[in-house]
């Protein structure tokens, strides 16, 4: 018996050593292709934030890589300068949350009867719904239709055009042929369940990984966005997001570059400088945000992407 363990145990630590010696070159190509991808995608950030605390005339002379030079934080003062900025930051939050809500529950509504095999005329509607992901009416035909609604220079104008995606939609659908299966729903109907108890209980809690997915897709979209803040807020300065709020400051700034250049005075924030920091001003949100959706985030994206 104990001959037989000590061979269990040899054997088992062959494999173990068996399995280091299979690291090869190619391994570690891939390790290094993996770190220089991850590379990519840190190096810009922390360039931007030395940037955004370094001083006017180091940036000018392109001398800023990864660590601020004459540290200053004068582009951090000139955005917080702004009264109203505090006010854009929490007006984008409401519509950002709502949005993303909105945008979760319409999603749903069209995935979850689209997955099922029974429903009628699938395959028109389908196409009704993935219709507008490759063609649009262009953005004059757009701006009649919401100066018809009444949309213009109304805070719904942000939210309800966007909260219908096609890509979304079919994310979700996909999500829910590979990872729900039929027989959770027949037993439910079985028991005596309608569909919206089964949505509520059953679909929702297995579903947390895709809504967490597409969540965090609605709300950076929502986020990053001002071209709608741009072309259909022209009167009401008060429905300002904050991404809007931050081109105009930098476009201000670049207007102020150019009149101080003129006269020879000095510049206190050149538009690179403010740039980077407006950037750092309206990414930490989401880098706060995104933590907290990563575990959900990475199952989401896998499972909901690859079967369909």
């Amino acid at each position: 018996m104990s001959k037989r363990v000590k061979d269990v145990e040899e054997s088992t630590a062959g494999d173990g050593s068996r399995a280091i010696n299979k690291f090869r070159l190619s391994d570690g190509i891939m390790m290094l292709v993996i770190v220089l991808l991850c590379l990519t995608c840190i190096l810009p950030f922390v360039h931007v934030m030395a940037k955004s605390l370094s001083s006017n005339n180091f940036v000018s002379a392109q001398e800023v890589t990864l660590w601020p030079k004459g540290l200053t934080t004068s582009a951090y003062k000139a955005v917080f300068a702004d009264s109203s900025m505090t006010y854009s930051m929490g007006f984008s939050i409401i519509v950002t949350i709502i949005f993303t809500i909105l945008g979760l529950i319409v999603c749903l509504c069209a995935a979850y009867p689209l997955s099922k095999k029974e429903l009628p005329f699938k395959r028109v509607i389908t196409f009704l719904l993935v219709f507008p992901m490759y063609f649009g009416a262009g953005l004059i035909p757009t701006y009649l239709l919401y100066n018809d609604l009444s949309l213009l220079d109304n805070m719904w104008v942000l939210i309800l055009p966007g909260i219908y995606s096609a890509y979304n939609m079919l994310v979700m659908k996909s999500y829910f042929h590979s990872s729900i299966p039929d027989s959770l729903e027949e037993s439910a109907f079985l028991d005596g369940a309608n569909y919206f108890q089964i949505i509520r209980h059953i679909i929702l809690p297995l579903s947390k990984p895709i809504l967490a997915t597409l969540g965090l897709f609605y709300a950076v979209g929502r986020w990053n966005s001002y071209g709608d803040n741009m072309y259909y807020i022209r009167m009401r300065t008060d429905l300002r997001m904050l991404q809007y709020k931050l081109y105009l400051l930098v476009s201000t700034a670049a207007e102020a570059q150019s009149t101080a250049l003129a006269e020879g005075s000095a510049v206190d924030s050149t538009p690179e400088v403010l740039q980077s920091a407006t950037i750092m001003f309206a990414t930490i949100p989401i880098i706060i945000v995104y933590p907290f959706l990563q575990k959900y985030f990475v199952k989401g994206a896998m499972i909901g992407s690859v079967k369909g």
